[in-house]
């Protein structure tokens, strides 16, 4: 696996983000029983370029917590086969990873909300970077049921990792 990270932005995390990324990121990823070595980009910015992005990308004029590009359209989440038949531009041709896309996570948000929900920044960066590789798997969360399963499948993730609130 392929972990590309970048730290564009200046608050202090208190732990080895790169390696609680890693763990959440294998944790989902065993969860979902992906087949592959998988290619992902995690980038942690401030609340002015996450703002700034999501008013490029989402026409939403305000900063938010994270934001997930995927790279393969899953019809279904999670549904490797798709893959196999029709997308063999979905991995890289130098490491044949499966390139999975881009996390975006706004460390200043990240903060603000770990003190809104009691917990620590630690616990709320895994959370974001869990939900939004089930995101990059497919997963959605715009209709109740959806959004019932995304929930269930983040805590079991950072249950099994011992990232409890």
């Amino acid at each position: 696996m392929t972990i590309i990270f970048e730290n564009e932005q200046d608050l202090e995390f208190g732990f080895d983000c790169e390696k609680v990324a890693e763990d959440v990121i294998n944790q989902v990823l065993d969860d979902e029983k992906c087949p592959y070595e998988s290619e992902i980009s995690l980038t942690f910015v401030d609340n002015e370029e996450i703002h700034r992005l999501n008013k490029e990308f989402r026409q939403i004029d305000r900063p938010t917590d994270v934001l997930s590009f995927p790279m393969i359209d899953f019809q279904t989440p999670a549904d490797y086969d798709m893959l196999e038949a029709d997308d063999a531009d979905g991995f890289n041709p130098e490491t044949g990873e499966l390139m999975l896309g881009d996390i975006v996570i706004s460390v200043e948000r990240a903060k603000e909300q770990a003190a809104d929900f009691g917990h620590d920044l630690k616990r709320e960066i895994a959370f974001l970077i869990a939900h939004s590789m089930l995101h990059l798997l497919g997963y959605d969360h715009m209709e109740p049921e959806e959004a019932a399963v995304m929930e269930a499948k983040q805590e079991a993730a950072l249950t099994a990792l011992g990232i409890t609130r």
